[in-house]
């Protein structure tokens, strides 16, 4: 098993190989018999296979060809299978097109099996047979496709314009004249290149003809030597988010079930976090049952705050002391699960808790303490592994909750797996829109809320239709990135040996139960609900319990943020995650940008001298400048993007590396600040499953049993990584610490 010393040779050799020739390195790996060599040659033979692999066209992911398709011939992840490639071959028959137009026509019809369909189809703001067609005379303001001047769309009038539109893709939006051939309809070259034309920018590409490719810097910025912080105030706070009027003030809540509006001070201020905790913007602290992993879990404000008011909560309840708390049990018939034949769990009947989402009423200072609606309730099987957490999705204005899978090691039930359980999910509802009565009685909701019609499972009826992505076992902390909304990632708590940070997509499937981290799980205890599943999604980045707390062998991961404040530009496009009990962070960078391929290291942590508040402890005699952080519970983020640490002793902030004199390049503008990069669809889980693969081969190979020592995906530690001061702290959790969990 690598150490965390062995482990820094690992990425210093990555570092020092990569200006050599990859095949030439590791054909020479039989001299070199170290394990560290073996992982750095898989890590670069992985980043030079990397590919860019976005959406198809119905929004899911591509896969994984071995062989390429007979008709359109797509190397690597396609969105066609045999069956569509070919009757898009037997479409082209039809068409009875020979000489120039054939090949421009075949390239069109192909197009659709592309690994960006989804964005050359414009999938997802409007539904259209033919892709846009690259057009050299629509301006295009950024560089990020290869066009090289390509203007495929007079090129296919030139060489087309007396094919007919009959049996093509152009018979959609011809009207009247599915006989007559495209010079016939449009009649020139501008209005047929005005209806099908389009270039690349920020937020699309365009059909050339071939096979959509980038020019995409390596990097996003230089990597961080360190992460400085301040510490701006005391107290345990689970969830913080910022004011939706756009000032300097933030929403903060404890588990407990109290809710604080606070005041951000400006960077640089040296001054403290204002929280009036006399005037309480929501108590509920009569209706949240408070344990381990029970209480107030998550906070929303609705996208159209501005105007509705509308803020939201999701909390748990207990039904013996609030009977207004009861709902529907997640343990029923419909998955073959008896409540009554489930363990007392921590002293607690069956669905005695609840997981409730309540909307209430604020005019941005003060929430009447009144329940509006009664959005979502079910109750929860066990005592832990429910999540909780609510986002609004940026662009499409719908509320995402994550959901573990009830609790009790392994998922002995297999409830995330089970498809008419919404335990081990992550849902999608609308709660703009109240649902009739044959809504509530066609889809059985399980509260005030309705599907939005784009859900991936809404024409499956053996599908709940709130499920948006599944197979999770404890989502702990997710967030959309705020420069490419379509990038959704939610760090998953494991049990035994992996924790996780998940790319998540619509429709789909993380593994858990049959996998933990990149690697096949086995419990002792089996499901005869479990059923074999296929092409599930494998994580971005993992890492190893041991790897953080070889003593207890106990981690749980906490979720952040893509990096995106002007603070530390050496941090920016970074997402940073965190373990719970380690008190550390990880900086994950993906490298190319587009790829889903990320590269994750150690960030070392210091706290300014000059912070407004000590961050060192109590008890704590040294002159140490690291934090004594206590648990992370989780990450804040302002109206500036700046990005906070919510921990058992207190609440810091990131600022300038300088403070604690970190070197970055970019903070006094000696080098150039990262651009915005485009948002484009989330790229499909292919790279991913080389590299599981991969390692999967390797343990076997080695004789390792799914622990290879691998530390984490690939990477290379931050600078100063040797210098690396760990802060292990005694915790609680819901479960035994020695399954690791959280």
């Amino acid at each position: 098993m690598l150490t965390f010393l062995s482990g820094a040779i690992v990425f210093s050799l990555v570092s020092f190989l990569s200006y050599i020739s990859v095949e030439a390195t590791c054909m020479k790996m039989n001299s070199l018999s170290s394990v560290a060599v073996l992982l750095s040659c898989l890590v670069l033979f992985l980043a030079k296979e990397s590919l860019s692999h976005p959406l198809c066209n119905d929004l899911t992911a591509p896969l994984k060809r071995k062989q390429p398709l007979s008709f359109c011939q797509v190397n690597g992840s396609v969105c066609c299978n045999s069956h569509e490639d070919l009757k898009l071959q037997k479409q082209f028959k039809a068409v009875n097109v020979s000489g120039s137009c054939s090949s421009l026509l075949k390239s069109l019809l192909c197009s659709k099996c592309d690994p960006f369909a989804a964005e050359l189809f414009r999938a997802e703001s409007e539904s259209r047979q033919v892709p846009v067609l690259c057009n050299s005379t629509v301006s295009s303001h950024k560089s990020t496709q290869s066009l090289a001047g390509i203007d495929f769309c007079t090129r296919f009038w030139s060489e087309c314009q007396n094919l007919s539109v009959t049996n093509t893709p152009f018979a959609s939006q011809s009207g009247d004249g599915n006989n007559s051939t495209i010079y016939e309809i449009w009649k020139s070259r501008n209005d047929f290149c005005k209806t099908f034309g389009g270039s690349s920018d920020e937020s699309s590409v365009c059909f050339d003809g071939q096979a959509v490719s980038f020019n995409i810097s390596k990097a996003t910025s230089p990597s961080p030597s360190g992460m400085c912080l301040e510490k701006l105030a005391n107290g345990s706070f689970l969830n913080m988010e910022p004011h939706p009027d756009g000032s300097n003030r933030v929403f903060l809540s404890d588990q407990a079930g109290m809710v604080y509006l606070a005041t951000v001070p400006s960077q640089g201020s040296r001054e403290v976090l204002t929280i009036d905790e006399t005037n309480l913007f929501l108590d509920l602290t009569e209706e949240v049952h408070f344990d381990a992993e029970l209480g107030l879990l998550g906070i929303a404000f609705h996208p159209d705050f501005s105007r509705n008011g509308r803020f939201f909560v999701s909390f748990n309840c207990d039904r013996v002391k609030w009977p207004e708390c009861s709902g529907k049990c997640a343990c029923n018939s419909d998955v073959d699960c008896d409540p009554s034949k489930l363990d007392s769990d921590d002293g607690a009947t069956p669905c005695q808790y609840h997981s409730v989402i309540s909307e209430f009423f604020t005019n941005g200072t003060y929430v009447k303490p009144v329940e509006v609606r009664r959005i979502f309730t079910m109750g929860l099987p066990f005592t832990t592994h429910h999540g909780g957490q609510i986002l609004f999705g940026p662009k499409d204005g719908y509320l995402y909750f994550m959901m573990g899978d009830g609790g009790s090691k392994g998922d002995p039930h297999n409830f995330a797996q089970n498809k008419r359980s919404l335990l081990g999910k992550i849902m999608r509802l609308d709660v703009n829109n109240v649902p009739d009565a044959k809504a509530m009685s066609q889809f059985q909701l399980w509260g005030n809320y309705t599907i939005p019609k784009d859900n991936p499972f809404t024409q499956d009826k053996n599908m709940l239709p709130e499920i948006w992505a599944m197979g999770v076992r404890n989502p702990w902390r997710c967030s959309f990135d705020s420069e490419r909304p379509s990038y959704f990632l939610c760090a998953d708590v494991g049990e035994d040996k992996y924790e996780e940070v998940d790319m998540i997509t619509k429709g789909g499937n993380y593994g858990w139960h049959y996998y933990e981290g990149p690697l096949p799980f086995t419990s002792s205890k089996t499901s005869k609900n479990s059923t074999k599943i296929t092409n599930p999604i494998f994580p971005v980045m993992w890492y190893k319990h041991s790897d953080v707390n070889q003593k207890e062998g106990s981690a749980s991961i906490t979720g952040g943020y893509f990096y995106r404040s002007t603070t530390d530009p050496c941090l920016y496009g970074t997402y940073l995650f965190a373990d719970l009990y380690a008190g550390v962070i990880w900086g994950g960078a993906e490298t190319p940008l587009g790829s889903g391929n990320f590269t994750s290291s150690l960030i070392p942590l210091q706290c300014t001298s000059d912070s407004p508040i000590s961050c060192s402890s109590d008890t704590d005699s040294s002159s140490s400048s690291s934090p004594a952080l206590g648990f992370i519970f989780s990450f804040g983020q302002d109206n500036n993007k700046d990005i906070y640490l919510l921990a058992s002793s207190g609440l810091y902030r990131i600022v300038r590396p300088s403070r604690c004199n970190f070197h970055c390049s970019l903070e006094n503008g000696t080098s150039l600040v990262p651009s915005r990069q485009p948002d484009r669809s989330p790229p499909s889980p292919s790279s991913s499953q080389r590299l599981h693969n991969s390692i999967t081969q390797s343990d076997r190979t080695n004789g390792k049993n799914g622990d290879g020592g691998l530390f984490m995906e690939m990477g290379k530690p931050a600078t100063g990584q040797s210098g690396m001061l760990w802060v292990i702290e005694d915790g609680i959790d819901g479960e035994s610490q020695t399954d690791g969990d959280g």
